[in-house]
């Protein structure tokens, strides 16, 4: 395998590497975060089960975004709706033999790299355009934009005008899926290695910035809490065990929870 092999393959793998290691330590981090009050977003379910009901609105409808914006809402939904579409497409380089269930996306999925890159050009003019939006955007939400934006022509320009070798590609993208990586063909076209070097940046970049919002809308507890703060006591695990410490021995044993008294706060104090 020739140097440029090489360094192709482990940008492969150092970018799923990111991707895969940054998300689970991010959603670790935020888990592992104390959550002292009930702070739902009201109105709030009372009970588990309309709280799952509403995460699954959050997640299928975005349903706090059709609230604030329409249109942006609109736009939203196209744009997500059209890159899970774009995704499952790709899915066919990765997969052998492909799946009757995936090879269904080949088509629609073409479209969607169309609607994808229009939602994507609204949302950049969006920011652009709307003043008090602008005034909230910083250089990486136009990277970011900028970024996707040309992952899809690229993937475009590709499909009708530079068509590559895609028994090359599929190959190349088996061998790394299976972890047994073999070198690129020197023939590879330019706009793929251009078009694969935006996605690892992307994939590698994920976890670390704002895309990041696709997991943490899972855990946020202004969407995940129930609000039923007056009917059952919320206590977290750091503060259980900080309460814990102000029992005596007696009061352990007898289950009574008695307050420290002013000399233990004060030795507590001083320590």
């Amino acid at each position: 395998m020739n140097i440029s092999g090489h360094a192709l393959n482990m940008a492969i793998y150092f970018s799923a590497l990111l991707f895969f290691a940054g998300i689970s330590f991010r959603i670790a981090g935020w888990l592992s975060v104390p959550n002292p009050l009930k702070i739902p977003t009201t109105p709030a379910p009372l009970t588990p089960a309309g709280t799952v009901a509403r995460m699954l609105g959050e997640l299928l409808f975005f349903r706090s975004l059709w609230k604030a914006d329409k249109l942006l809402w609109a736009v939203g939904y196209i744009f997500h709706l059209s890159l899970l579409l774009v995704v499952l497409r790709h899915l066919r380089y990765f997969l052998y033999p492909v799946p009757e269930s995936i090879l269904r996306f080949s088509d629609i999925g073409i479209y969607a790299g169309f609607t994808l890159a229009a939602s994507l050009l609204y949302l950049l003019a969006r920011r652009l355009i709307i003043d008090r939006v602008a005034y909230i955007s910083n250089v990486m939400d136009y990277f970011y934009l900028l970024l996707i934006i040309l992952i899809s022509m690229t993937g475009l320009l590709m499909k009708f005008f530079f068509r590559p070798n895609l028994i090359e590609i599929k190959d190349l993208m088996l061998h790394a899926a299976a972890l047994d990586p073999i070198a690129m063909s020197a023939g590879m076209s330019i706009f793929f290695l251009v078009h694969l070097s935006m996605v690892m940046l992307l994939a590698a970049l994920f976890p670390f910035g704002k895309l990041m919002h696709a997991g943490g809308v899972l855990i946020s507890p202004t969407r995940a809490m129930v609000n039923n703060a007056r009917r059952s006591r919320h206590i977290n695990p750091w503060a259980e065990k900080e309460w814990d410490t102000m029992l005596s021995e007696a009061d352990k044993e007898t289950g009574a929870y008695m307050p420290w008294s002013p000399e233990q706060w004060r030795d507590r104090w001083k320590r």
